[in-house]
């Protein structure tokens, strides 16, 4: 081929493609910023912790770190998670979300059903498996919103009957092995999660004001025929704890003295009074009131900071996302961890009635580090995916 006319070939390709951008999707590394709050948190929780429960393990003769040790032998489970999660491709989850659900029925049976269910508080949340125990409800909430992520990923359809039989019948059975165990807080949590997801995937909105109404009125028959007497009890002590200073709103009126005593400084790290076998469950459910104790009130604000970054950010990578799907398994993911961080946070200070919600990343809990980690890690793939524009072609 003579070089003019090879010249003329480059001419008129340059003609056809002239002012025209080339995209291509690039790999960039993951949110630093996201990244380095969790780790704060986390941080936060190991310190926490270990105050908070090394009075009551020196009380029964045991090792003081021993909550601590077991807590960060979960949050190496968790990292692997994390690391794993945040290096496969989040796409491909989609392709295991209909068999992951189904584990998580199964665990949910047994835990409801078989003598492998540990009851602990009168709740029966937990299951033992070769010696450790797991809370598989912790684990139906990546379930449901990867399931939700895939089905609304094309359009917010609540009538298809494919929809159906793949991904909300299998929710709403969770959701009711959930609620018999019981844990009403952790149901009401999915749910939540599920109705952003819905109207984050431009979901109508008239069907979602219908659906409340016809919600908020089987709230109302609940309360007098479904709920149990306990957890209505949990109501009433939550407008008048006093009525009950030495039984039900015993828990409410610890938290509150200690956030009192924490005043603007706290009483330092490790002085806390109220964990002196004053406030049960302190290093687990209410140890949002030790912090608020021990750091008083600038430790409570740099905490809601923290979590108010972490959904700020994951925001910010379901707004930057190039796929429906990984938009909405951020949104999913970025307002489960932080409802939940609210909803704790909520009844520590005696803002919502008493539910049994740890603190993400904070609070005990093997089963919530993990996974909150395992969902941290997916939220750091889905920010590793940005669209680039690239030079003209006429520059070329």
């Amino acid at each position: 081929m003579s070089y003019r006319k090879s010249e003329r070939i480059r001419d008129k390709y340059i003609e056809e493609h002239k002012n025209r951008h080339l995209q291509s999707v690039i790999t960039s590394s993951p949110d630093r910023a996201l990244l380095i709050t969790v780790t704060f948190l986390v941080i936060i929780g190991f310190m926490a912790i270990f105050s908070a429960s090394a009075p009551k393990c020196l009380e029964e003769g045991g090792n003081p770190a021993q909550f601590l040790l077991k807590q960060m032998l979960c949050f190496v489970v968790g990292f692997i998670g994390l690391k794993f999660f945040s290096n496969y491709d989040y796409k491909k989850l989609a392709d295991w979300n209909v068999i992951f659900a189904g584990v998580i029925i199964v665990l949910l049976i047994l835990v409801d059903f078989t003598p492998l269910g540990v009851m602990v508080n009168g709740a029966k949340r937990w299951i033992n498996l070769l010696g450790f125990q797991l809370q598989p409800s912790e684990f139906a909430k990546p379930a449901v919103v990867l399931m939700l992520a895939s089905i609304f990923r094309k359009d917010a359809d609540l009538f298809d009957q494919n929809k159906w039989t793949t991904a909300f019948l299998p929710i709403i059975f969770m959701l009711g092995l959930i609620f018999i165990q019981p844990n009403l807080s952790m149901v009401i949590l999915l749910l939540s999660t599920s109705v952003v997801m819905f109207l984050s995937a431009n979901g109508s909105l008239k069907l979602f004001f219908s659906v409340a109404g016809a919600g908020l009125f089987s709230v109302i028959v609940a309360a007098t025929t479904i709920i149990k007497p306990y957890q209505m009890q949990r109501i009433v002590t939550w407008r008048h704890p006093e009525l009950d200073p030495q039984g039900a709103g015993y828990n409410i009126i610890q938290s509150l003295i200690a956030f009192a005593s924490g005043g603007l400084t706290g009483v330092g790290y490790g002085g806390s009074i109220q964990k002196l076998s004053y406030l049960p469950e302190c290093h687990t459910d209410f140890i949002f009131a030790i912090i608020a104790e021990e750091f008083g009130w600038i430790g409570c604000v740099l905490i809601l900071g923290l979590f108010w970054t972490f959904i700020h950010r994951g925001l910010i990578i379901a707004s930057r996302c190039p796929d429906m799907f990984g938009k909405l398994l951020a949104v999913g993911i970025t307002f489960s961890i932080g409802f939940q961080a609210f909803l704790n946070v909520s009844v520590a200070s005696s803002f919502f009635p008493t539910t049994g919600v740890p603190l993400p990343f904070i609070s005990y809990g093997g089963s919530s580090l993990i996974v909150s980690l395992c969902m941290v890690g997916i939220l750091l793939n889905i920010s590793k995916k940005k669209i680039k524009k690239i030079r003209n072609v006429e520059n070329v």
